[in-house]
């Protein structure tokens, strides 16, 4: 993570885990997950269980005020060698910027954390004045090709490996959402049993499709031109869903995703760079780099630019934009979706 958004989260959860402790913090970000993730870690580290009774105060911004707050953290520990406040919410307490003095003068024997769900505006205080006098950080949502790396590491973090697949799979299914590939890693846990390797086939089954008709096939037979396997994948799906117009709105927000990594592949010079290069710059491990490139030749940045229009539209009839069935609109985005060369003739009388 860049240095202008303060320590990243592997350094402040290494701290936590060694004890190292600043007596306030200051997080904000859209990637509430981690600022979560940390949070749930200080307490661990910095408490016994048996010490929260008298030692942890968790607030919400929208139910309190500041000085009373701030009377919490100046407290002393009880039977501890420090006390926790944790301040969610931060941006919506009552009268915060009396915290510009706290700031200025934190209370040694406490740790507190003070969390915004959103960036603030750091120039006006009390965040300026956290920003200049505590340890800060800036939780941003990661890139799409940051997510496997992610991914990986988390899943290594539970004591499990997944296979390349798989990965891309899960990648590609929870697109940048940090909480919801959490989620989804304990449901392929679940589905993993006593096995300690997580597979395709576990993404398949914990998302409720099938080997043969899923959305991975779905996307490839796009890439590839097949329009008629694309068009029975995707009626097969739809019929085996609970919800087809839910279903219908994932595939489509799926297939955004993949032609968001063909026109990364439009870029000048890009078809030239090697496979690991590629793989960085798409997102995905480099085992299959060919299947996207090969993909990316038979469009033009034109053809990719239809295709996003396409599925803006289809998404716009799907969510109330039209009364058409959820089969009909997706059979007729695939006929925009396939590479020009491969897209069916639609013929019809002349008016």
């Amino acid at each position: 993570m860049a240095s202008d958004t303060g320590p990243s989260y592997d350094d402040l959860a290494t701290a936590f885990r060694h004890h190292n402790f600043d007596p306030l913090y200051f997080f904000f970000g859209e990637e509430t997950f981690l600022i979560d993730e940390l949070q749930e870690l200080l307490v661990e580290e910095a408490l016994s269980p048996h010490q929260h009774d008298f030692n942890l105060d968790v607030i919400y911004g929208s139910e309190a005020e500041a000085s009373e707050v701030i009377g919490l953290c100046q407290g002393f520990p009880a039977g501890a060698e420090r006390r926790v406040v944790i301040v969610r919410e931060f941006e919506k307490l009552e009268n915060n910027r009396q915290f510009k003095a706290y700031a200025q003068q934190p209370n040694p024997q406490a740790i507190v954390l003070l969390a915004c769900t959103e960036k603030p505006n750091l120039s006006a205080h009390p965040y300026r004045a956290l920003k200049e006098h505590a340890t800060w950080s800036e939780f941003e949502s990661p890139y799409d090709n940051e997510m496997p790396g992610w991914i990986q590491e988390y899943v290594n973090g539970q004591g499990y490996e997944i296979e390349p697949k798989g990965l891309q799979m899960l990648a590609d299914y929870v697109g940048t959402d940090l909480q919801r590939a959490a989620s989804e890693i304990e449901k392929l846990i679940t589905f993993a049993g006593d096995r300690t390797r997580l597979t395709a086939n576990d993404v398949l089954d914990a998302s409720g499709q099938t080997r043969e008709f899923n959305v991975f096939e779905l996307q490839s037979a796009i890439g590839e031109g097949r329009h008629a396997d694309a068009e029975r994948i995707a009626g097969r799906i739809l019929q085996q869903a609970s919800n087809p117009q839910g279903e219908a709105i994932m595939i489509v927000i799926m297939l955004g995703r993949y032609f968001d990594k063909l026109w990364k592949l439009q870029t000048p010079g890009a078809q030239r760079k090697n496979k690991y290069d590629l793989a960085s710059l798409i997102g995905v491990p480099p085992f299959f780099v060919e299947e996207y490139k090969q993909a990316a030749q038979q469009y033009t940045q034109a053809s990719i630019a239809d295709a996003y229009s396409a599925l803006l539209a289809a998404d716009y009839e799907l969510k109330g934009g039209s009364s058409r069935d959820a089969t009909l609109i997706l059979t007729l985005l695939l006929r925009r979706l396939l590479p020009p060369q491969s897209r069916p003739v639609v013929t019809g009388r002349p008016d």
